[in-house]
């Protein structure tokens, strides 16, 4: 899937079991919704790790992403200033995220990367 902005900001998380439902929910059902509303926000995506193996140099490896966080939403965002308009703000508290499900998340990770 080719990128459609030059800026991809990327939050990577891990979420309580017990409320892993309520997780996708609100993130596919509002916490997206909200943010695509943002000017500068172009389109997410969504990912949840999965196993593999990978056949590299004759031999095969197990594919984990261990110690990594299980989810990651990748931002397709016109600028690195996007993350501090007032919008974002208002959007990324907007719901039941922050009160109901941002407390129930871990490991959380958050970068900014440049097209190239």
């Amino acid at each position: 899937m080719p990128f459609n902005a030059p800026y991809a900001f990327m939050v990577s998380m891990d979420v309580q079991a017990d409320k892993e439902d309520l997780f996708n929910e609100v993130y596919d059902e509002e916490h997206i919704p909200a943010l695509l509303k943002v000017d500068g926000v172009v389109a997410v995506s969504r990912l949840k790790t999965t196993p593999a193996t990978l056949s590299m140099g004759g031999e095969e490896h197990a594919v984990t992403g261990e110690g990594l966080p299980h989810y990651i939403a990748i931002y397709e965002v016109e600028s690195p200033g996007v993350l501090n308009s007032p919008a974002w703000a208002e959007a990324v508290e907007a719901g039941r995220w922050a009160s109901q499900v941002r407390p129930f998340t871990t490991n959380r990770q958050h970068v900014m990367r440049k097209l190239i």
